[in-house]
């Protein structure tokens, strides 16, 4: 029998239970669940380190394979060798989840880190240049991303599984702190690798891939429940169709198309929401109609699931975005006005942006220990609120910062943030039946990944909204300037948004590029070292970035809030009880 309990924050917590589990489940040693959690913390970094090493790295492994980012066409490039990770972990690891609670969370997620650490060795071993070598890295990483997503579906319900109620919040927290840290961590490591050469930003996985593979076969045990079931292929693939079609119309709408500064209004565009649309209201119909359904649809009956995932959502809306808005600041803008060669930009981009990375360090294995006491609820719902104003915090700030204030305002969303991740996840993994926690993990995983994708396509869109209104005039003003011919100009203020974007994005000063060395050679030294020095380009943007940046961040401010509604509707603390 089954029971659900709803317990009030001061009363004690699940004693009985505590008492009965503490020591781990029957014939499993006392230090088998912090075992459990070091295999998985280390896999889950793994997996999030990968998710954004490439984004620092990025203009040392363009270089390396002996391809332009900026050249027409090469857009498409850029954009997958990003998001090709996230979309194939978000499409997967619900499936694989399932699949973990019908043949064995454990089994899953050791073929997990054994794909995770081939792809990683072949993905360094790239042996093509050009858009080949661009090719075999997409192809690599996509590999590379269901690895993770096998990872990243079974971690969290192998540690429910190992661990009693009263301390999941912690081994959860610490578990998740570590995901959502390793996508920080995975910056500065993606610039100090990529300066040595750009090959060790993707070897450096196989070595801890490949301890942790030898590691987790031969000491995790499976203590889950199994759940013999027919694998749900309608909804599998109706599922898996439907968000790919969405996020491949989700990165072309940010790309310029029929003249325009962005696709959204393109026929392509538009067919592939609508095809992804219709594929996941199919889905939903399949799902209630299967006897074995992929996606349980009846674990949104239980309100602490509900609005648990419901704010892992929102709240992965609003800082998906975020790194990509604070690298193009520092690595396009700041650094740069502040002597910094395009060169140096994503090392130190990276090591700029540390305070974030401590503030999540320090707030969320505490704040998963406390919530194991106090409930989830105020500490989910304060950390959203915090999240909220250091987005406001971060509006006020000028484009040429004090980095004193710029570093306190990071540490301060950190720990916001941290506040909220540890202790939502482990509520929502307290929540559900032990029957279905890698189905419901997996669920809850797929809301966050796929809405990092949505939100990199929701910020560049208000970003390059923000773009739009300045741009193209402060362009043509500023290099005619400096002699520029008005015909020349006006070409280089004709490019899409976009193209600037990726340039401030990836280090780039374009202008030499945009401009050619037929401009160039007829203008005079002085105006031609000007505009190809470090700074030029910086101080030229920095004004339409900003007001595309405000935008941005408005978006993201009103994302938390509403993850922190959603967070104080899940109710009083709630754990799922299995008598």
């Amino acid at each position: 029998m089954t029971r659900h309990a709803a317990t009030p924050r001061h009363a004690a917590t699940d004693s009985a239970i505590a008492t009965a589990v503490a020591s781990g489940p029957a014939g499993v040693s006392t230090h088998y669940k912090w075992l459990a959690l070091s295999n998985t913390t280390i896999a889950v970094l793994l997996a999030t380190i990968d998710s954004s090493i490439m984004l620092i790295a990025m203009p040392e492994i363009f270089r390396g394979i002996q391809l332009n980012p900026l050249d027409p066409g090469n857009t498409f490039y850029l954009l997958w060798m990003i998001l090709g990770f996230l979309i194939v972990s978000s499409v997967l690891v619900v499936s694989l989840g399932r699949l973990g609670d019908m043949f064995g969370r454990v089994k899953m997620y050791n073929l997990g880190f054994a794909v995770f650490t081939v792809a990683s060795l072949l993905l360094a071993l790239d042996p093509f240049t050009a858009r080949a070598g661009a090719d075999w890295l997409i192809v690599g990483r996509i590999f590379q991303g269901i690895g993770a997503a096998f990872l990243i579906a079974n971690s969290a319900a192998i540690l429910t599984d190992a661990f009693p109620p009263d301390q999941r919040g912690l081994a959860l927290g610490i578990n998740n702190i570590a995901g959502i840290s390793g996508s920080f961590i995975g910056l500065i490591l993606g610039g100090v690798l990529a300066a040595i050469d750009w090959r060790l930003v993707f070897l450096v996985s196989v070595p801890f891939g490949l301890f942790g593979t030898i590691w987790s076969y031969l000491k995790l045990k499976e203590l889950g429940q199994r759940h013999r079931a027919r694998i749900d292929w309608a909804g599998n693939i109706t599922f898996a169709a439907g968000l790919i079609l969405i996020m491949i119309g989700v990165t072309l709408g940010i790309e310029p198309a029929n003249g325009n500064a962005m696709g959204w209004t393109s026929a392509p565009v538009i067919s592939l929401l609508a095809a992804g649309t219709a594929s996941l209201v199919a889905f939903a119909i399949v799902e209630t109609r299967v006897t074995d359904p992929m996606f349980r649809f009846p674990l949104f009956k239980i309100k602490a699931f509900t609005f648990g995932t419901l704010s892992t959502f929102l709240s992965a809306i609003g800082r998906g975005g975020l790194m990509f808005m604070l690298i193009i600041w520092l690595q396009g803008i700041w650094l740069p006005l502040h002597g910094y060669s395009f060169k140096q930009t994503p090392l130190w981009a990276g090591i700029f942006m540390l305070p974030l990375t401590l503030g999540f360090l320090l707030s969320g294995p505490l704040s998963g220990y406390l919530s194991d006491r106090l409930g989830a609820r105020y500490f989910a719902t304060g950390g959203m609120l915090g999240a909220a104003l250091s987005f406001a915090l971060l509006m006020l700030l000028p484009i040429d910062f004090n980095y004193a204030a710029f570093a306190a305002i990071l540490l301060f969303s950190g720990l916001c943030m941290g506040a909220f991740a540890a202790p939502n996840r482990a509520a929502v993994m307290n929540s559900l039946p032990a029957r279905d926690r890698g189905a419901g993990g997996g669920m809850n995983s797929t809301f966050q990944n796929s809405a990092q994708v949505l939100s990199i396509g929701i910020f560049f869109t208000l970003m390059i909204i923000g773009l739009s209104t300045t741009l193209s005039t402060t362009l043509v003003q500023g290099l005619m300037q400096h002699g520029v011919p008005a015909t020349a100009a006006a070409r280089v203020g004709a490019l899409p948004p976009v193209s600037i974007l990726f340039a401030a994005f990836l280090g780039y000063n374009p202008i030499r590029t945009l401009l050619g060395a037929g401009v160039l050679d007829h203008l005079a030294a002085s105006d031609r070292m000007q505009l190809t020095g470090h700074s030029y380009f910086s101080n030229l943007i920095a004004k339409p970035f900003h007001a595309g940046l405000a935008e941005a961040f408005i978006f993201a401010a009103v994302m938390c809030l509403i993850a922190a509604a959603a967070s104080w509707s899940r109710g009083r603390r709630y754990i799922h009880r299995e008598d």
